[in-house]
C-alpha cells in the first residue's frame, strides 16, 4: 500500500477541483496547509464513509487482493474511501442486491455524492492525526488519481465482511447444557 502521507500539488488541485473555486480553495491550502476543507461530492468524485476497522479491512483487501484503491482519509473515527462518481448512488443498490445489507456482514456505509460535502484532512502534515484524528493513509498524488467504482468497493466490502466472519464445522455450543468430564472414563 502507499505510505503516501502528504498531498502534493498535483494532488491539491485534483480536490480543488471539486469545488465550486478551486483557484480559492488552493490559495486557501497555500496560505494555511494545515487546516482541513469542506468540499463537495459528486463531481470530481464521491465518497464511501466506512467504521473505521470495516474500512481498514476494505482498504487490506484493495491492496492485498485487488486493484489498489484511490485516495484515503480518516476522519473522526471513520475511513473515506474516495470512490468514482455516481458511486454513492450506486453502490448501496449493489449491496442490497447482494443481500449483504440485510446480512449485518456489511455495516453501513455512508455514501456521499451528488449534493453532499466532505471535510478532507490538512493538505500537508506528518504521521500524527490532526486534533480531530483526520489525516490521509493514502493521499492524492495525482490530477487523474484512479477513483474505485461501486462494483470494486461491493467486491472489497463482500471480501471484508467474509474475513471478519469466523467460519466452523462444529455447531455453536449450547450454554445450558450439561458438560461432564469424560477422560476420565474407566
Amino acid at each position: 500500500m502507499s505510505n503516501t502521507q502528504n498531498v502534493t500539488t498535483d494532488g491539491a488541485a485534483w480536490l480543488s477541483s471539486a469545488g465550486t473555486y478551486p483557484r480559492s480553495t488552493l490559495a486557501f491550502w497555500c496560505e494555511r496547509p494545515d487546516a482541513p476543507v469542506v468540499l463537495p461530492c459528486g463531481t470530481a468524485f464521491d465518497v464511501v464513509n466506512a467504521p473505521a476497522l470495516f474500512g481498514r479491512r476494505m482498504l487490506d483487501r484493495l491492496w492485498e487482493e485487488g486493484p489498489g484503491s484511490g485516495p484515503v482519509a480518516v476522519f473522526r473515527g471513520r475511513m473515506l474511501l474516495f470512490a468514482a462518481p455516481g458511486t454513492a448512488q450506486r453502490l448501496p443498490s449493489l449491496l442490497t442486491w447482494e443481500e449483504w445489507g440485510r446480512t449485518g456482514g456489511v455495516p453501513p456505509l455512508l455514501c456521499h455524492g451528488t449534493g453532499d460535502a466532505v471535510t478532507v484532512p490538512a493538505f500537508t502534515g506528518d504521521d500524527s492525526p490532526a486534533p480531530g484524528g483526520s489525516r490521509w493513509l493514502v493521499a492524492p498524488d495525482t490530477r487523474h488519481p484512479w477513483l474505485p467504482g461501486p462494483e470494486i468497493l461491493l467486491w472489497a466490502a463482500v471480501r471484508a465482511a467474509r474475513a471478519g466472519v469466523r467460519i466452523s464445522i462444529f455447531p455453536p455450543t449450547d450454554q445450558d447444557a450439561k458438560v461432564y468430564d469424560v477422560s476420565r472414563r474407566r
